[in-house]
C-alpha cells in the first residue's frame, strides 16, 4: 500500500513531464507512420500529409497567438496606426482601383465566356440596390460590411469555381463527404433490413441525417467544431469589420442549423444590438445545417456546390443583414471582451456520440411530417387551382405556375437561362413557401432527367435544364429562408434570450427576406464565375457529331459519352435511353475509340 501510495504521489508530482513524454511517445510513432507511409505510396498518403501540415501550422499558430499576442500587436501597430492617418485618401483610391478592376475583368471575362456573366453581375447589383432602398436606415449604412463581404464571397467564389486548385480540393471534399455519409447505410440496412433503399427518402435519406448529427455531436465535444468556427469567425470579423457575435454565429451556421449556431454565444444574447440581432437570424436563414447537407447530397444534388454554396453564404448574411438593417447602437459585447464559445454539456464521447442520435431523432421527425404535411397540402392546393384553371379552360394552372410567374424575373437576373428560369422560379416558390427539401427534391428529378437523356419537352412541360440553371439553382435555394422556418427561429431565440422577444418577432420577417436574398446574391456569383461546361446530352451531341460523314474531332466530351454508352452495355443497362442514339453514333464510336469488342464487330 505504501508502495502504490509513493507512485500515486510520484505520478501527481511529475503529471506534467509524464504527459509530456506519453505526448511525445504518441506524436513520434505518428510520425513514423506518416513517413513510411510517404515513403510506400506519395500519392496514396498525400491527403494524410495535408492534413498534418495543417494540422502543424494551427497549434504552432494557436501557441503563438496565446503567448505573444501583445508583441504581434505592438510589432503591427505601426502600420495600424498609418493607415488610420491615411485612411480618408487610401479609401478612396482602393475604390477607383476596385471599379477599374472589376470593369477590366467583366470586359476580358465577357468576350473570352460570353455575356451571359453580365446578366449575373446585373443581378448582383440589382439586389444590392433593392436592399439598400427598402433598408431599416438607409441613411446609416455601413459601406465595409457589404463590400468586404462581397468581395469575399467573390474571392471564395474564384477560388473555388476558377482555380483548378481550389476546384479540385472542394470536389475532393465532396466525394469523401459522399463516401463518409454511406456508411450510414450500414446501420439502415440492420434496422430495416436489405431491402431498405425501396423507401429511399425513410430509410436512406433520414439515417443519414441522424448519422450526421452524431458526428457533429462528437466533433462538438473534442472542441474541434468551436475551434473551426472561431477561426472561420475571426477571419469574416477582421475582413469585415462586423462584430464577435454575429461573425462567430455566422461562421456557425456553415455547420450547424439555424437554432443551434445562437447556442455558440448565448451567453451574450441578452445584450447584443437590434442590428446583431437582425444578423443572427438572418445567418440562420441564409445558409443549411450539415446535418441536412447530407440529406440533399443523396438526392443527387452536386456536393461540391453545396459545400461551396454553404461557405459563400456565409459572409453574404453578414453583408445584406448590414445593408437591410445598418447597426444604429453601440455594440457591447466587443472584441475586448474575451469572447468564448459555449462548452459540450457530455462528459465522454460516446455520451457525446449517443446525445447527438438523440437529439437528431426530434430533427428526423421534423423533417418527415413535415413532407408529408407538405407534399399533402400541396397536392390539394394543386387540385384546387386546376379545378379553379379548369373553369377559365385553364386546366394547367397550379401553384408550380404561380411562383414560376413570381420568381422568374429573380431567377433570369442570377443569370438562369431564360428557358429554365420559368422552372427555377418554380423551385424557388417551393423554397420559400414550403421548405428547401421540397424544393431539392424536384432539383433532383430534373437532374436526373438530364443525365437519362430524352426528350427535353413532354406535353409542353420542360423535363430538365441545363447544367448552368442547375448550378446557380443549387446556390439559390441552399438556404433556410422559408415561413416554416419563421417560427422556427422566433421560438428557438425567444427561449435563449426571453428579453429580447419583442425585437426577435419584430425583426424575423426582415431577415427572413435578407437571408433570401443572400442566398440570390451567392447564386449570381456562382452564375458570375461558373465556367460554361459540355451542356448537351450524349445522345444529342453523339446524335450531332455523328450525322456528317466525316469523323469528328476526337473531344474529351465525345469520347466520354463513347464511354459512357459502352459502359451501359456491359453492366446491362439500357443502351438508348429514349431512343435517341442512332446507328451512326454506334459506329461512329467503335471507329473513334478503335475497340476490340465484340459489339463493335
Amino acid at each position: 500500500e505504501r508502495k502504490y501510495d509513493e507512485v500515486c504521489d510520484f505520478c501527481k508530482k511529475h503529471k506534467t513531464r509524464i504527459q509530456y513524454v506519453i505526448y511525445g511517445i504518441l506524436i513520434t510513432a505518428y510520425l513514423a507512420a506518416l513517413i513510411t507511409a510517404c515513403s510506400l505510396n506519395f500519392q496514396r498518403a498525400l491527403a494524410l500529409f495535408i492534413i498534418t501540415i495543417l494540422v502543424i501550422f494551427f497549434i504552432c499558430w494557436d501557441f503563438l497567438m496565446a503567448k505573444y499576442e501583445d508583441r504581434i500587436a505592438a510589432l503591427f501597430s505601426p502600420g495600424e496606426r498609418f493607415l488610420k492617418r491615411q485612411w480618408f485618401w487610401l479609401k478612396w483610391v482602393l475604390c477607383v482601383t476596385l471599379v477599374i478592376a472589376i470593369i477590366c475583368w467583366l470586359i476580358f471575362d465577357t468576350a473570352k465566356l460570353g455575356s451571359r456573366q453580365l446578366i449575373s453581375f446585373g443581378g448582383l447589383v440589382m439586389y444590392v440596390l433593392l436592399m439598400f432602398i427598402f433598408s431599416k436606415y438607409p441613411t446609416r449604412v455601413a459601406w465595409r460590411p457589404v463590400f468586404s463581404g462581397i468581395g469575399l464571397q467573390f474571392l471564395l467564389g474564384i477560388l473555388i469555381l476558377r482555380t483548378k486548385v481550389g476546384f479540385d480540393v472542394f470536389n475532393w471534399l465532396g466525394i469523401q463527404i459522399q463516401t463518409f455519409l454511406e456508411y450510414s447505410d450500414a446501420g439502415a440496412k440492420f434496422v430495416f433490413g436489405e431491402k431498405y433503399t425501396d423507401h429511399f427518402f425513410a430509410f436512406k435519406v433520414l439515417p443519414i441525417v441522424i448519422f450526421f448529427s452524431t458526428v457533429m455531436s462528437m466533433l462538438y465535444h473534442v472542441g474541434f467544431m468551436q475551434w473551426l468556427i472561431g477561426k472561420v469567425g475571426w477571419i469574416m470579423q477582421i475582413f469585415m469589420g462586423t462584430t464577435p457575435v454575429e461573425s462567430l454565429v455566422a461562421a456557425g451556421n456553415i455547420f450547424v442549423g439555424q437554432t443551434e449556431s445562437p447556442l455558440l454565444v448565448r451567453p451574450y444574447l441578452p445584450y447584443v444590438t437590434k442590428s446583431e440581432l437582425h444578423s443572427v437570424m438572418t445567418a440562420g436563414f441564409s445558409t443549411i445545417a450539415g446535418s441536412v447537407l447530407g440529406a440533399y447530397i443523396s438526392f443527387g444534388v452536386s456536393a461540391s456546390h453545396l459545400l461551396t454554396a454553404s461557405v459563400m453564404s456565409a459572409p453574404a448574411s453578414l453583408a445584406t443583414s448590414k445593408l437591410f438593417w445598418p447597426e444604429t447602437e453601440k455594440p457591447r459585447v466587443t472584441l475586448k471582451s474575451d469572447l468564448k464559445t459555449a462548452k459540450g454539456e457530455s462528459n465522454n464521447i460516446l455520451e457525446a456520440a449517443s446525445q447527438g442520435a438523440s437529439a437528431s431523432i426530434l430533427l428526423v421527425a421534423n423533417i418527415a411530417v413535415n413532407l408529408i404535411a407538405f407534399l399533402a397540402l400541396l397536392a390539394f392546393v394543386d387540385s384546387a387551382l386546376s379545378w379553379v384553371g379548369n373553369l377559365f379552360d385553364y386546366p394547367q394552372l397550379n401553384f408550380e405556375n404561380i411562383c414560376s410567374y413570381v420568381f422568374m424575373p429573380f431567377s433570369f437576373m442570377m443569370g438562369v437561362d431564360w428557358e429554365d428560369s420559368f422552372v427555377v422560379g418554380g423551385l424557388l416558390g417551393y423554397k420559400t413557401f414550403f421548405n428547401e427539401f421540397v424544393a431539392y427534391e424536384r432539383l433532383s428529378k430534373l437532374i436526373h432527367n438530364r443525365e437519362k437523356g430524352g426528350s427535353m419537352y413532354i406535353n409542353g412541360v420542360k423535363q430538365y435544364m441545363s447544367v448552368r440553371s442547375e448550378t446557380i439553382a443549387t446556390y439559390a435555394l441552399c438556404g433556410f429562408a422559408n415561413f416554416g422556418s419563421l417560427g422556427l427561429v422566433i421560438g428557438g431565440l425567444t427561449s435563449i434570450a426571453p428579453s429580447k422577444r419583442k425585437e426577435i418577432a419584430a425583426g424575423a420577417f426582415r431577415a427572413m427576406i435578407a437571408g433570401t436574398v443572400a442566398c440570390f446574391m451567392t447564386a449570381c456569383i456562382a452564375g458570375m464565375l461558373s465556367a460554361p461546361a459540355v451542356e448537351v446530352s450524349c445522345h444529342i451531341l453523339l446524335g450531332n457529331a455523328f450525322n456528317s460523314t466525316n469523323l469528328p474531332a476526337n473531344s474529351t466530351a465525345l469520347v466520354e459519352c463513347c464511354q459512357e454508352v459502352f459502359i451501359s452495355v456491359n453492366e446491362s443497362n439500357p443502351i438508348f435511353p429514349g431512343g435517341n442514339y442512332s446507328l451512326s453514333s454506334w459506329k461512329g464510336c467503335c471507329q473513334m475509340l478503335d475497340l476490340p469488342a465484340p459489339h463493335c464487330s
